[in-house]
């Protein structure tokens, strides 16, 4: 487990690291930067940089970790890969279902093979299953992943890149939205974000704006309208008592 900087989870598993470049979003990838310091920082994970590489040691150990967690899982690739294979991605569910004291959030940009494992996988609901929107072109992931089984579903719009005029909310549990940070950052537009808050609303759906981005993403801060937005999705409350054993 490693603890995470990232506002709405706690910590990060990555029983599978690396990735490939699908969408605009995809462009100035944290993760493949990351990846390349911690294979010249020589970290066996990441002796192949940023290529695909399963790691079946890693896979049991939220097992082992007796203090409930909310875990971004696969922080440093996309679970949905076409080259992982799908027993993998169900013996990762699987410990996902056991754990069921931790909180697990899943997020994807392979949202056509998410849709096509999802009646092949065990949705406990402790599983967060999530995918990214970075404009109007790619919502027919929303459409993707509200045909899956996940109990608890959610958008994270981070990098936003365009408008998102007509957000169809149905279903979905959770709206993260953030603009991009680090080299060469591209902009986004207050009037993008509220947007996309003002649907939230009206939907009563939770919002949490993580960041304006840019190269000094401290600098910029997290304030929208005067004001912060941390909503968390209205099951955690009661998944927080339930691993708790307070239900």
């Amino acid at each position: 487990m490693a603890k995470s900087a990232i506002e709405w989870t706690g910590s990060t598993w990555n029983p599978v690291t690396g990735c490939t470049k699908i969408s605009p979003g995809c462009t100035h990838c944290y993760a493949e930067r990351m990846a390349k310091r911690l294979k010249a920082m020589g970290q066996p994970n990441y002796v192949t940089g940023f290529e695909l590489a399963l790691h079946p040691r890693s896979l049991e150990l939220p097992l082992s970790w007796k203090k409930p967690q909310t875990i971004f899982v696969n922080s440093m690739s996309d679970l949905f890969l076409d080259q992982v294979p799908t027993e993998f991605i169900k013996q990762i569910f699987d410990v996902m279902r056991r754990a069921h004291w931790h909180t697990f959030q899943v997020l994807t940009k392979r949202s056509k093979r998410l849709m096509e494992l999802s009646p092949e996988l065990v949705w406990s609901p402790n599983i967060w299953m999530g995918v990214s929107v970075e404009n109007a072109d790619y919502t027919y992931r929303v459409d993707n992943l509200r045909a899956t089984g996940a109990q608890v579903k959610f958008l994270s719009m981070e990098p936003l890149l365009g408008p998102v005029n007509s957000l169809d909310l149905q279903g979905i549990d959770w709206v993260i939205v953030g603009g991009e940070s680090g080299p060469g950052a591209r902009p986004m537009q207050e009037e993008w974000v509220v947007e996309i808050k003002d649907q939230c609303l009206q939907a009563q759906v939770p919002f949490f704006f993580k960041q304006w981005g840019g190269f000094r993403k401290k600098k910029a801060g997290k304030e929208l309208q005067g004001r912060t937005w941390e909503q968390m999705p209205k099951v955690r409350q009661h998944q927080r008592q339930v691993q708790l054993g307070l239900m």
